[in-house]
């Protein structure tokens, strides 16, 4: 397998897409952050001192996809039709999952714009809950499915 961000000297570079076609771009991604009962239930009752933490952390969270650009070296400036974080908090493990879709028309993948937002929301719940407990572990971040490009779909089978 190749890698295509070097040359044939090993200088990194960023890829060229000006010969790719424009297309229907996806990626959802997700991750998880398990927390102690007492910053799961300062969550779900909103009752953490730094404000609602879920609203603050969709919209860090799509914040996070429109910036990727700027934090993952190579990366193309996408022009994103659609970014979206939601949660799913589960009471017996303890844990809140974040997912983060984003969708775009152009000449290369989101997959990194999910990526990113699916951190930067467990990240700003982390932040915000800290004062609480700072034993709280970020985990399973991965890419679940993407389509669009020469690639194809991509599907996460476990």
């Amino acid at each position: 397998m190749e890698f295509s961000h070097f040359d044939e000297d090993g200088n990194a570079v960023m890829v060229d897409v000006s010969g790719k076609e424009i297309t229907q771009r996806r990626a959802l991604a997700e991750g998880k952050i398990r927390v102690s009962r007492e910053v799961f239930e300062a969550i779900a009752g909103r009752k953490v001192k730094k404000g609602d933490v879920l609203t603050v952390a969709q919209v860090a969270g799509i914040m996070g996809t429109k910036r990727t650009a700027e934090l993952i070296p190579m990366c193309h400036l996408l022009n994103l039709a659609n970014s979206e974080v939601r949660f799913e908090m589960n009471p017996e493990k303890l844990e809140i999952k974040a997912f983060c879709q984003v969708k775009t028309e152009g000449k290369t993948g989101v997959e990194m714009e999910a990526l990113t937002g699916v951190s930067t929301a467990l990240l700003t719940i982390y932040d915000m809950c800290k004062a609480i407990d700072k034993r709280m572990v970020i985990e399973e971040i991965h890419l679940c499915e993407k389509s669009g490009g020469k690639s194809g779909t991509f599907m996460f089978e476990r």
